[in-house]
């Protein structure tokens, strides 16, 4: 553990725990606020893109902080041992997958969770940054209950013009052309926020299957159904939203700032047809 951090802040119990490192909580006596400290042991970082990972978490952050619904950083300290990432601190142990498993929301929850998120990858794009990985598990909410997506290990800069490649992401969010080893734009992370709209909704994913790859041809396929005894009460303004962002060709999908501006989302979820 880095000195630097150790004399810059107190740590407390552990919050969190994933493949690199440990989370805890900690304390800032200076400001009197108490933070989240990410620490992430390099010795287990065991090729070339783990640390490439590690490296665009801090760097992504850094370069987009602040925004409301960005995970705010705070501070950063390395040594020849560990990386540090003090961030603020969120409600330990819940994400956005904890909230809608099981769970579906009104078109008025919904609507409300699904403005935050696209105002923070609206904002990503707008200043060249794509996450390349929006999944439920990235997003998380401070005390206030305020939405902020997280984890940039996987985020590319796409501003000088040019498409990105590689295959990244998650099954069952993971957009099309990526599986097909395309080069493809920002509009993939468009693609993975509209899956969460629509597990916000149904409860379910829009693709499935029995094992990755099964899940990877439903993808690729992109048969988007919604299913009358699912989606009954979900408005017809809410489908045709998820019609524009889950569209398997990308020529044709929305951008995140146009989706900011469907009636669905200026409406908080209230518009019921699509004047």
């Amino acid at each position: 553990m880095c000195e630097a951090l150790k004399n810059s802040y107190e740590l407390f119990e552990e919050i969190g725990r994933g493949k690199f490192g440990t989370v805890f909580r900690c304390y800032n006596s200076i400001t009197n606020k108490s933070h989240a400290a990410k620490i992430i042991h390099k010795h287990l970082l065991t090729d070339s893109t783990d640390r490439m990972c590690l490296e665009n978490e801090s760097k992504s952050l850094t370069y987009l902080s602040p925004h409301p619904n960005i995970l705010q950083i705070s501070d950063v300290f390395e040594d020849s041992e560990s990386l540090s990432i003090v961030t603020e601190l969120c409600q330990p142990n819940f994400t956005l997958l904890d909230h809608i498993t099981n769970h579906p929301l009104s078109d008025l929850q919904a609507a409300s969770m699904m403005k935050n998120l696209l105002e923070a990858v609206s904002y990503c794009h707008k200043l060249g940054i794509a996450h390349r990985d929006i999944k439920p598990e990235n997003i998380l909410f401070d005390s206030w209950g305020n939405l902020k997506v997280c984890d940039f290990g996987s985020a590319e800069w796409f501003g000088d013009g040019r498409n990105m490649n590689g295959i990244v992401g998650t099954p069952c969010y993971v957009a099309p052309e990526v599986l097909l080893g395309r080069e493809y734009n920002e509009k993939i992370d468009v693609w993975s926020s509209g899956v969460i709209m629509y597990i916000m909704l149904s409860g379910i994913p829009p693709f499935y299957g029995d094992s990755d790859t099964q899940i990877f041809e439903a993808v690729i396929r992109g048969n988007l159904r919604f299913p009358t005894k699912i989606f009954n009460n979900v408005s017809p303004s809410a489908k045709d939203l998820m019609k524009k962002m889950i569209c398997r060709d990308p020529s044709r999908r929305i951008s995140a700032e146009q989706a900011l501006r469907h009636p669905w989302i200026l409406s908080g979820g209230l518009a019921s047809d699509l004047a």
